[in-house]
């Protein structure tokens, strides 16, 4: 028996890794955040599975799940919403699942950051422009942040900002990149990135407040902040330059 962990992507349904698919096919237990994975994904679980809502649930009653499933040999398929290697709680699930000595894997998925690129058609690295995407949150109820890990100590190094949970705290966002960034710095804001419902916010660090204010927007929202973001005027990559010599293309002298 294993838990079978799986970054069921940032909300379209068909935004899963063919790996993915497949265990949640062959799973007859499937455990999914019912908040954030969309339902669409369960009709790739079997006919009979048990299926269950862990939004709801304590951690204790879901590894009680996997208890349970373990004790009859069944195989679970465990969603979570995006990428599992950021704010997915999955570090205190393998902790509990290893204390159990209850097998598990994990397959990652497409994080919400790279839906919003996607959606806004902009890559968040530019070149002699920013080179480092920094993915971080506003602290919160859930937990607070580290001490070193702050917005103005982010901002310094020029890079793009990604920031999860966020929209609550918008105008201290603004408050303290502004100083750093400048009122002109593009921000975009992305709500339920990938989904039919997607909707996009673009302004700058200086108008960015007064469009939120005007719409509700969720908590869910990614906020992004950085030149890259309405970059246009820089040098295109060497990568392609017929002058640039790499190992599959020797320059043209």
């Amino acid at each position: 028996m294993t838990v079978h962990f799986i970054g069921a992507g940032p909300g379209a349904a068909d935004l899963i890794t063919v790996r993915g698919r497949d265990l949640i096919a062959r799973c007859p237990v499937c455990l999914y955040a019912g908040s954030l994975v969309p339902k669409e994904l369960l009709s790739y679980c079997p006919s009979g599975a048990r299926i269950v809502d862990t939004a709801p649930m304590s951690l204790d009653e879901i590894e009680a799940e996997f208890a349970a499933a373990h004790a009859q040999g069944l195989d679970i398929a465990r969603l979570h919403s995006g990428d599992l290697s950021i704010y997915s709680a999955l570090a205190e699930q393998l902790r509990r699942l290893d204390r159990l000595a209850i097998p598990y894997t994990v397959t990652p998925g497409v994080p919400a950051f790279a839906a919003a690129s996607a959606a806004l058609g902009r890559e968040f690295t530019v070149p002699e422009l920013t080179q480092s995407v920094v993915l971080t949150r506003m602290p919160g109820r859930a937990s607070a942040m580290p001490e070193g890990e702050r917005l103005a100590a982010f901002a310094a190094t020029g890079a793009t900002l990604v920031i999860h949970l966020a929209i609550q705290s918008i105008d201290t966002i603004v408050d303290q990149l502004s100083p750093v960034y400048g009122a002109d710095c593009p921000v975009a804001v992305v709500v339920r990135a990938s989904w039919p419902d997607e909707r996009i916010l673009r302004g700058t660090l200086g108008s960015i407040c007064a469009q939120v204010a005007a719409e509700p927007i969720e908590r869910t929202a990614l906020v992004l902040v950085g030149r890259a973001l309405a970059a246009h005027d820089f040098r295109e990559s060497a990568l392609y330059d017929p002058d640039y010599r790499r190992r599959f293309r020797g320059s043209r002298g």
